[in-house]
């Protein structure tokens, strides 16, 4: 009996972690190296099953300490269930115009979320296909460390 009650104050503790109505959350790792390549696609399968609701995206981007340049670009492909492809491109700043760094930062690590789509419309249901690139003028972008996709329903 007590294991039970410990596996449900665990459980209960996990499930209370996740915002409201979020829907999706997922990051991924970059290279062992610390650094993203042109060639690293990230791929994001993102489950929809209301498509009469509204939804925030975000990106998330956890870079290191060293990290030079004030925005990490990033290209988004976005795959609907039935082929349908969009392509947008974002800028997600990451170190402020005085040179400090954006995000909740732990010794050299830093965690920023950068809300790229507020109340943003699915036409159909399905799942969602999301390839994102490292869209800056060098390749590798150094100091990079992972990359997250982050689905809301809007309030």
């Amino acid at each position: 009996m007590n294991k039970l009650f410990v596996a449900l104050i665990v459980s209960l503790g996990l499930f209370s972690c996740q915002p409201e109505g979020r829907v999706f959350s997922e990051n991924q790792e970059l290279s062992p190296q610390v650094e993203w390549l042109k060639k690293d696609v990230l791929e994001f399968k993102v489950p929809i099953e209301d498509n009469s609701s509204a939804y925030n995206m975000s990106l998330t981007f956890r870079f290191a300490t060293g990290y030079q340049y004030r925005t990490a670009n990033v290209k988004v492909t976005e795959t609907s269930p039935s082929g349908n492809e969009v392509v947008k491109e974002y800028e997600l700043t990451v170190i402020k115009s005085n040179g400090e760094y954006i995000g909740d930062g732990s010794l050299d690590i830093w965690d920023s979320e950068h809300l790229v789509e507020s109340d943003k419309k699915y036409e159909e249901t399905g799942t969602y296909t999301y390839k994102i690139e490292q869209n800056m003028p060098v390749d590798p972008l150094n100091y990079a460390m992972e990359l997250g996709l982050i689905l809301d329903k809007a309030k």
